[in-house]
């Protein structure tokens, strides 16, 4: 199984340096094993399976497929088998007991050549010793629409010809256990986005959608892994919900959990990906979905049967399928965002108005590619028409007044000051006149000084101010306040003091 193992990598493209880090080997034991595929001319991308690999590796290594040929001292081992057990059964180490039958006993070999002998030999006892069984159970088959299984594997790298921007690509893997019919959906980044634009894309391909789905604990599918009760990212159990479908996510670490699609990554790695070239991403899926249909639901699995994979799911699978929904579900993300004091909450760079009594609140928002809902406790506070950049607000999110304030720009106040009279007008003018239109609020507060005053009144008040040169809101006000309509005028010179008519004997008498 090694060796089975070894040249599935090496077919799917991994080179020898590779091989070797990956699996554990020298990398000189590597290129003596890949040899013989070498020598009859074989190359990388021949997309054979695994029985077809165990086939050839019995011919080129008959050594190999009877874990029991014997090799010098093996015989010896034999003879000591009881002893063995006995060693097994204490919890001593197997490069332990090939020292004591050194040291001991006399008897020859490596350690390695004894390692193999105990796993061809007592492999059960090995494996009780190790903790854990030895024996693979084998899950039970599926029924037809019962089971789907999902997985990301990594492809490898892409330039993009249109940009000549670099990607790493990674392929959405969707497989039906009991048809052995897969999906492949390449993405460059694995988002929620990403995540759900590929399952809703498999159900499509596929015509239906299974009643369970076991995917990987990743975070755009799930939040909190766990066996009895996993929290389901929102978008995703949304998704599952829509299409009518149960979410089983595999036990974190547990990858026989999804067997089907774990050994399905390295045939679309070989067979769909290595050596080959793609123009656009649009190009790359739509290859991909070819390839699935044509390639690998041409081929022939020995659990088939000689059936075809793509065959079986339009006679036996497709009809148990739960029907697509007469809607496409809108792919949407969640996201949390808090309401500022300015009433507006951040979404993606974007501000978008919310109404004020939920200042200072965290609100789920659902983002879709042309909508933001605002959820609070699972209603619906607010929708915005998504943007791209800048302020989406809506006025009456405010309270009333600072509504009022926001609405009553500079030609309202101009229009209504001029209604008051023209010394009101002028007045309105002068302030709105400088940059910015910081001085906007007072030129409103002199416009509603008509709740409480007449147009004649706030007129003479207006005209008084502009008069004595202080054409400003406390002014009018003050006036307002005095009951005084008119300003009197600054004397020049002495300020109106009293004139003291004398001579200048008047100083100098004693």
């Amino acid at each position: 199984m090694d060796l089975v193992e070894l040249f599935m990598h090496w077919d799917a493209g991994r080179s020898k340096s590779e091989l070797a880090v990956s699996l554990g080997m020298d990398r000189k034991t590597v290129a003596k094993y890949l040899a013989p595929a070498e020598a009859e001319g074989l190359e990388p991308g021949l997309g054979l399976s695994a029985g077809e690999w165990r086939d050839m590796v019995a011919g080129w290594f008959p050594s190999v497929v009877d874990g029991r040929l014997r090799q010098i001292t093996w015989p010896q081992y034999d003879a000591r088998i009881d002893w063995v057990r006995g060693q097994l059964a204490a919890g001593v180490a197997g490069a332990v007991m090939h020292q004591r039958l050194v040291d001991e006993e006399g008897v020859g070999g490596s350690v390695r050549s004894f390692q193999r002998w105990l796993a061809a030999t007592l492999p059960e006892e090995v494996a009780a010793a190790r903790g854990k069984a030895r024996a693979t159970v084998l899950k039970p088959p599926s029924a037809p629409g019962e089971l789907g299984e999902v997985d990301y594997g990594m492809m490898g790298h892409w330039r993009d010809p249109a940009t000549g921007k670099g990607h790493r690509v990674w392929a959405f893997i969707f497989t039906l256990p009991f048809s052995k019919q897969p999906f492949v959906y390449p993405v460059t980044r694995m988002d929620q986005a990403a995540w759900n634009d590929a399952h809703v894309a498999a159900f499509e391909f596929l015509g239906g959608t299974p009643r369970r789905i076991v995917p990987d604990n990743l975070l755009t599918g799930v939040i909190a892994p766990d066996l009895y009760d996993p929290k389901l990212n929102r978008a995703y159990a949304e998704l599952a919900a829509h299409y009518g479908a149960l979410v089983d996510p595999a036990r974190s670490g547990r990858p026989k959990d999804k067997p089907h699609v774990e050994r399905m990554v390295q045939y679309v790695r070989g067979s769909f990906w290595a050596g080959r070239s793609f123009t656009s991403m649009a190009q790359m899926r739509a290859e991909a979905a070819r390839w699935a249909r044509e390639v690998a639901g041409n081929r022939k699995p020995r659990a088939l049967a000689g059936d075809r994979p793509w065959e079986v799911l339009e006679r036996l699978e497709r009809p148990h399928l739960v029907p697509l929904p007469p809607r496409r579900l809108e792919a949407a993300a969640w996201a949390v965002a808090k309401v500022g004091p300015d009433c507006h909450a951040s979404v993606k760079g974007v501000l978008y108005s919310i109404p004020h009594l939920h200042i200072g609140v965290r609100l789920d928002v659902r983002i879709t590619a042309t909508t933001v809902e605002f959820h609070r406790e699972g209603v619906v506070v607010k929708s915005h028409p998504r943007i791209a950049k800048g302020r989406q607000t809506d006025l009456g999110d405010y309270p009333k007044a600072a509504g009022l304030f926001l609405t009553r720009d500079a030609p309202w106040c101009r229009e209504h000051a001029a209604a008051i009279g023209p010394a009101t007008a002028e007045l309105v003018n002068e302030l709105l006149a400088e940059p910015g239109l910081h001085r906007i609020r007072a030129a409103q507060r002199i416009v509603g000084l008509a709740d409480t005053h007449t147009p004649a009144q706030i007129e003479t008040a207006c005209a008084a101010a502009t008069a004595a040169g202080d054409p400003t809101l406390r002014t009018v006000r003050g006036l307002l306040a005095a009951g005084v309509t008119v300003l009197p005028r600054r004397p020049n010179g002495d300020n109106g003091a009293g004139a003291h008519l004398r001579g200048p004997e008047a100083f100098t008498a004693s």
